[in-house]
């Protein structure tokens, strides 16, 4: 157990008082709530004399008391709205003990209560709460860090300081930052509606949610590191999925027209304020369709979010404001790099992208081929400069071996990227449905790994027998859920939109020094 603060360990004494008292600090009993403060807040009028009956319930945030009488702040998950708690009101008969012990010595700010009451304007015009009873709820035995305010000297300004903006204790303790960071909430609310308005769109095309295993004996249908696990009765290696592409069109093969699953995907690489360990896709595959099909469903499913989220198209990230208005830009990834830097790569052999690579100062390692070089070429000077959402199409066929060979280009494959905010937001191809191409691809991975590449795809005999009975042509997509919410809600960083990030063992971070208050 960590080491008492003098303020818990008071805490821990007035529990025990509480108890001497016969009050029951987490009582099991139901206490009935039938508003919420921002209901009150929004819908009472003194001339309608409603809300005459109300229960709340929720964490004590002030009190200021004045004798017999206080005025608190109670915060629910709607919001704050003041108390107005009379010492003769809670404590109609002789024994005054619920105010004058437990309601002014023996409650906490953070604690939670139970009040019931009707609802009142004060002089100033506050609404508030007039308290008729009122019950202890859970007792906090840390205390809420709370916003202070200094005078800065120098400039005579007041300066807003707060023990909880440090963004490692943040993610650390998110539990701690959704009672005193309530701007925070409502990030989680907006990806909440973003997934809910993807979900409409797919639903009202007549796609069917689905869900495959997170435990796969071998990773497929992605490039990237796994997480290895073992499983103990069937002494076997599983793998924690990486991505579920070759399951959803194993069910494309199974009969069904259009299947799609939000995924929990996991990557064991590094971490960033673009990455974390476990993310979120959505993937949506859809047979007789192809990758320019599948364009227009991006830009109408994405535009459709936007407008949920903000009622317009235009959303501001960082200094931009993006517009997620149908049509979007397109270029083909040879245009794109010929565009941001001038050269045209299309003809080149590995040798000259190397000579190439070089002379854009880009850095390489000797594991690299072709279509890794030009992957980081379009990173380093393409990538960054694509604020506005913008289709990237027609990748190299190496780069994408779950992809159908482009119709009018040999060499390249029909895929897209879908890149806003200078990054990557979705994945998408004509999905490889020739087994005989899946074999040769799958078997030129293979070479890429023993070339070094850690992240080089692995043989799926399965997979292949399922391509073997036949899947009809199929459009399919990776969307980032992760990464749409931080667009979609102005966030800097991944970590910002998952409730509880992936973060260090937790005796290193303590070994930072924290910047000091004052």
């Amino acid at each position: 157990m960590h080491h008492l603060s003098e303020q818990e360990i008071l805490r821990r004494q007035k529990l025990d008082e509480l108890k001497a008292l016969g009050i029951e600090p987490y009582p099991s009993e139901l206490f009935d709530v039938n508003f919420s403060a921002q209901e009150i807040h929004d819908n009472y009028h003194p001339e309608l004399n409603n809300f005459q009956e109300v229960a709340l319930a929720g964490r004590l945030m002030s009190v200021r008391v004045m004798g017999k009488a206080s005025f608190a702040e109670l915060m629910d998950s709607s919001g704050r709205i003041q108390l107005y708690v009379n010492r003769d009101e809670i404590c109609p008969g002789e024994d005054k003990t619920l105010y004058n012990t437990v309601f002014k010595k023996l409650l906490d700010l953070g604690d939670f209560i139970g009040v019931k009451g009707h609802v009142f304007k004060t002089q100033v015009g506050e609404t508030s709460i007039h308290v008729t009873e009122l019950k202890v709820l859970a007792k906090a035995l840390r205390p809420l860090p709370v916003v202070k305010e200094r005078v800065d000297e120098a400039t005579g300004q007041k300066v807003v300081y707060d023990a909880f903006t440090d963004p490692e204790v943040r993610y650390r303790q998110r539990y701690v930052d959704l009672v005193v960071n309530p701007q925070v909430r409502d990030t989680f609310i907006k990806r909440t509606q973003l997934v809910q308005a993807m979900r409409n769109y797919l639903n009202d095309k007549g796609y069917l949610e689905v869900e495959t295993p997170i435990l796969q004996p071998l990773y497929g249908g992605a490039a990237a590191r796994p997480f290895k696990t073992h499983h103990n009765t069937l002494d076997m290696t599983l793998y924690l999925r990486i991505a579920n592409e070759l399951y959803l069109k194993r069910l494309i093969v199974g009969g069904f027209d259009g299947v799609y699953e939000f995924s929990k995907d996991f990557r064991n690489e590094g971490m960033s304020r673009f990455h974390n360990p476990e993310f979120t896709q959505m993937e949506l595959y859809v047979a007789y369709k192809d990758y320019a099909w599948m364009m227009d469903l991006v830009e109408e499913m994405v535009e459709r979010v936007a407008l949920a989220l903000h009622g317009k198209t235009e959303v501001q990230v960082g200094e931009n404001v993006i517009n997620f208005q149908r049509p979007w830009q397109r270029y083909t990834m040879f245009e794109a790099i010929e565009k941001f830097t001038g050269v045209a790569i299309g003809e080149m052999d590995e040798a000259a992208l190397r000579e190439t690579a070089k002379t854009l100062k880009v850095g390489l390692d000797p594991s690299m081929g072709k279509s890794k070089i030009i992957d980081e070429i379009f990173g380093e000077h393409v990538e960054p400069k694509l604020i506005q959402p913008t289709f990237i199409t027609d990748y190299p066929v190496e780069m994408s071996p779950l992809a159908k060979k482009h119709r009018d280009h040999p060499g390249l494959v029909e895929r897209f990227e879908a890149i806003c905010n200078g990054k990557e937001i979705c994945n998408a191809f004509s999905e490889l449905n020739d087994p005989i191409d899946q074999r040769q691809r799958f078997e030129d991975q293979l070479e890429l790994g023993k070339r070094g590449d850690t992240e080089a795809m692995v043989l799926d005999e399965d997979f292949l027998r399922a391509l073997e009975y036949g899947m009809p042509p199929t459009a399919g997509l990776g969307i980032g859920i992760d990464r749409l919410s931080m667009i979609m809600t102005n966030s800097h960083s991944i970590q910002d939109v998952l409730f509880f990030p992936q973060m260090r063992p937790e005796v290193v971070a303590q070994e930072k020094t924290e910047p000091s208050a004052s």
